[in-house]
């Protein structure tokens, strides 16, 4: 066949093509094949046959063939690029994106709209895959072409936006390049921005704050954009918002952080990072029940700031609200996630507060809660102080063996720790080896002098030290007045300076004073309470008695604050209130069913009230639970005197006689 046979054979199985009559096409390429076998266009017309004709394998091995004869030579590639378009495979996409790659290197100093077209079928390919990198390179290519092209700002605006599309919602987890494209395009788009200041440019800036905002390693930056964006849109809070928490979370307590949580809060009082921001003013300050106010105002409406629930149980820790602090920790660990970089370090603080919360509430069950806090710490065992809570841990358990160990490596390893100190005191005192306690909590106190806790304990340990220290209290008292000093605060060290006052000073009124304190600032110490209403009473002050007990009785729910209810109870049975009496008694017995004493003094309320069957059957009921308790049962006997069942009372009375021979009212009944 001769080269003039050749060109007529490739015309008529084109026309073929143009008529649809594939396999006609296919006879005509044949036919030139046979004489030459390396004819570009004939294995291009075979693909294109052969994939009209649906025989993919076929249009792909003679677009293959093309490509190996000519490989720049674009139609080859545009054919094999259609075959791949229009398969259902998953594995010829990567496949595609080389022949778009070829394709944008073919058409680059040539067809400029059709190498456009071909790179936005790249990214929408490439976005598919979820392969964010290789979209931002894509598209920054066609943003490049369009620069030299000389294109207007606006297109390239609007082109800056479509990347942004792109990458804003899916580079949080990708490539640090595929995030340094999309930042940059932020900046582009800012800078080509039509109108400045504008609507779309403010939207603009919003979003690339909050993209800024999620990526913790771009602190530089979004300082600067939220700094640009307050310049140019003074009455917006966003960035000032954003800015605060960012401060918050960076744990940055600057000038300027002080400034821009003053500045929004002038701005929106009711703005959740402004309140935020001035509860950790307060924290500074050391105004600790405002921080909590505002803290916990703030976070009520911008709950996901890890950090500001950390400030939020460290103010409650040092108001002694343990197990707040507790649940204020766990919602951090919560707003946390799964931390990264810098969050590492606020989960290893969080965990760390959270488990010196369980201490102080003391217990087995907290104990070991607190040892799981302290196991998710990375590094814990190269942290002193961790392993000296960790050490309190076992000691609340009752692992005193383990807890020793702790202390003795910390003595060795960190001799000038307080806390290691501190730890050996605890184990010592708890197990009454005073003179060994006090010598640990002294050596605490020279290394950490402001620690109330230390001096508190070392209080205690005076107290309760030798025979010596028994008769004079002065070097507790000393120590009790240094802690409440140091932390006014801590309820329990007003309790013991009630106690002194009560029971060595013998001065009820400063007692009274001390104990009231002490239940002020913990609801939960019914031993202080108690004392309070006891020595308010004994002072004939029952107004201030009735006060504490009505505030207690408010609050508490059903089943709970037994020690209220009871001596209330028996304030109105002694005042001849029977029905106050009667109401008040079956709520402590709520709280404590078993209670002897109290189903007497209910059942003598009933009496009191003529409700005789609910009497018998309470005097009956203290009797069961202890029958020690003669008067209930003498009482009972005589309701029933009073009822007309003389039998079964005169027995009762000769029973008691039996064991109690001269029980006066049972022989008078």
């Amino acid at each position: 066949m001769s080269s003039k046979e050749v060109k007529a054979a490739l015309k008529s199985a084109r026309e073929a093509i143009r008529n649809k009559e594939y396999k006609e096409a296919l006879k005509h390429c044949k036919a030139v094949l046979k004489h030459e076998k390396n004819n570009y266009n004939a294995w291009v017309f075979i693909g294109v046959a052969a994939a009209e004709l649906e025989q993919p394998d076929q249009a792909k091995g003679a677009y293959r063939k093309a490509i190996d004869l000519e490989p720049n030579q674009f139609l080859a590639w545009q054919g094999l690029a259609n075959l791949y378009e229009k398969s259902n495979q998953a594995d010829v996409k990567a496949d595609l994106a080389d022949v778009y790659q070829k394709l944008l290197e073919l058409y680059e100093s040539g067809d400029k709209q059709k190498w456009c077209n071909v790179c936005n079928k790249l990214v929408d390919l490439y976005q598919q895959e979820k392969k964010y990198l290789e979209v931002a390179e894509t598209w920054q290519k066609l943003i490049q072409k369009k620069q030299e092209e000389g294109v207007e700002k606006a297109e390239l605006h609007q082109l800056w936006k479509k990347i942004i599309q792109l990458l804003k919602d899916n580079t949080q987890d990708q490539d640090n390049k595929a995030q340094h494209l999309l930042l940059s395009a932020f900046e582009f788009a800012l800078d080509s921005a039509d109108a400045i200041p504008g609507e779309d440019h403010q939207n603009l800036s919003k979003d690339f704050i909050q993209c800024l905002s999620k990526r913790p390693y771009e602190t530089a930056r979004l300082e600067k954009a939220c700094n640009d964006m307050m310049a140019l849109y003074p009455t917006v809070t966003y960035p000032l918002e954003v800015l605060c928490l960012h401060f918050v979370q960076s744990g940055t307590l600057s000038e300027d952080a002080l400034h821009c949580f003053l500045r929004l809060s002038e701005m929106d009082a009711s703005s959740g990072p402004g309140i935020i921001g001035l509860g950790i003013k307060c924290l500074q300050e050391k105004k600790y029940k405002e921080a909590v106010k505002s803290l916990t105002e703030g976070l009520q409406k911008t709950k996901q700031c890890p950090a500001a629930w950390y400030y939020l149980a460290e103010a409650q820790m040092k108001i002694h609200k343990h197990r707040d602090a507790v649940l204020s920790c766990d919602q951090a660990l919560e707003a946390l996630g799964t931390p990264e970089g810098p969050n590492l370090q606020w989960k290893n603080h969080i965990l760390q507060l959270k488990a010196g919360a369980l201490i102080k509430i003391g217990g087995a069950d907290a104990a070991e809660e607190a040892i799981k806090a302290l196991e998710q710490i990375v590094d814990a065992s190269s942290d002193p102080v961790v392993l000296a809570i960790r050490g309190q841990a076992y000691l609340n358990k009752g692992l005193v063996d383990q807890a020793l160990k702790i202390s003795q490596e910390l003595l060795l390893s960190h001799p000038d720790l307080a806390e290691s100190h501190a730890l050996d005191g605890f184990i010592n005192y708890s197990q009454k080896n005073y003179e060994q306690a006090e010598k640990s909590f002294l050596n605490a106190i020279e290394r950490k002098a402001e620690t109330a806790e230390y001096h508190q304990y070392l209080g205690l340990t005076y107290w309760f030290m030798s025979d010596e220290t028994k008769k004079d209290k002065g070097k507790a008292l000393t120590q009790f007045l240094m802690a409440a000093k140091l932390d006014s605060y801590l309820g329990s060290v007003f309790r013991y300076l009630g106690n002194y006052y009560r029971d060595i000073a013998k001065d009820k009124s400063r007692a009274r004073g001390c104990y009231k304190k002490a239940f002020e600032l913990d609801e939960t110490d019914e031993e202080s309470g108690t004392a309070a209403v006891d020595l308010s009473v004994e002072l004939g002050d029952m107004d201030a008695a009735l006060s504490i007990l009505n505030e207690v009785t408010e609050k508490a729910r059903t089943g709970t604050a037994k020690w209220a209810w009871l001596h209330r109870g028996l304030y109105y049975l002694r005042t001849r209130q029977p029905l106050k009496a009667v109401t008040d008694l079956q709520a402590a017995l709520r709280a404590d069913p078993k209670d002897a004493n109290c189903w007497e003094s209910l059942g003598e309320a009933y009496l009191d009230k003529g409700s005789y069957s609910a009497a018998l059957k309470s005097f009956r009921k203290a009797s069961e639970l202890n029958p020690a308790l003669v008067y209930s049962v003498y009482s009972a006997a005589a309701v029933k005197q009073i009822l007309g069942k003389y039998e079964n009372a005169i027995a009762v009375y000769q029973q008691i006689l039996e064991t109690t021979e001269e029980y006066l009212p049972a022989l008078k009944g």
